[in-house]
């Protein structure tokens, strides 16, 4: 299923991440080692409605390649993701500690979480990591100004970081603070294991199509799409549009 929006955007917020977090690490041996490393991931996972508990950690377990690149070759891991639509306020069944939770009994390993995404308790909790550390932001959409892409609050958010890496294909499309705002406050800027995966996949579907190929296109306003569909329509033998 093609994302009309993921298609038209994606490539434009892509341009900055041409090189993997593996080909850095290749390009500049012990870069990673200590180094403060932003990571947005995408752990906009289900939650049950009863008792707030994870019901499908398939986005959490799909991000543990890259994180654990990450740890094993030194870095500081700073996650950050969204969940749900909190609207820029905080909101306690959107907190982001159970993802932590999940993530560390995924990976063996502590991972640490903070009940902010900016601020003097994140700034602490930052300067209190080792070498191969992990900690876990809150919901970066508790603040309006992720959304708005602000850039004092990019700027915050990033927090000296030297190495921004974007893992969250499911959100790259967007430009907010932590998918685009942060990276420009970094020295390198890549992608992870999972975008590099999807970014092939997403080419090869629609660059080289296997043919017949089927685009089942989904969303509330068909006028916005209309560039996209134009594209599609050289490529693909059918297109269905469903309403949502």
């Amino acid at each position: 299923m093609f994302s009309l929006r993921k298609v038209a955007t994606l490539g434009q917020h892509a341009r900055g991440f041409k090189k993997t977090v593996e080909q850095l690490n290749k390009q500049h041996p012990g870069v990673l080692k200590n180094a403060l490393t932003f990571v947005r991931v995408d752990f906009n996972v289900p939650l049950s409605k009863t008792d707030n508990t994870i019901t499908d950690d398939t986005r959490i377990s799909a991000a543990v390649p890259t994180i654990k690149f990450l740890v094993d070759q030194g870095a500081k891991v700073v996650l950050a993701s969204h969940c749900g639509r909190p609207k820029g306020k905080a909101n306690d069944k959107m907190m982001m500690k159970p993802m932590a939770e999940r993530l560390s009994k995924l990976m063996s390993i502590p991972v640490a979480s903070v009940g902010e995404c900016i601020g003097d308790e994140v700034t602490g909790a930052i300067a209190k990591m080792s070498s191969g550390d992990v900690l876990m932001l809150e919901n970066t959409r508790f603040h309006a100004e992720e959304e708005k892409n602000e850039e004092n609050f990019s700027k915050k958010l990033s927090n000296g970081a030297k190495i921004y890496v974007n893992d969250a294909f499911g959100t790259a499309h967007r430009a907010h603070a932590s998918t685009a705002g942060v990276a420009k406050y970094a020295e390198h800027r890549v992608a992870g294991f999972l975008m590099e995966k999807e970014l092939k996949f997403l080419a090869s579907a629609v660059d080289v199509p296997v043919k017949p190929m089927t685009a089942v296109i989904g969303g509330a306003k068909v006028s916005t799409k209309l560039p996209v569909l134009n594209s599609l329509l050289e490529k693909c033998d059918n297109i269905l549009l469903v309403e949502q």
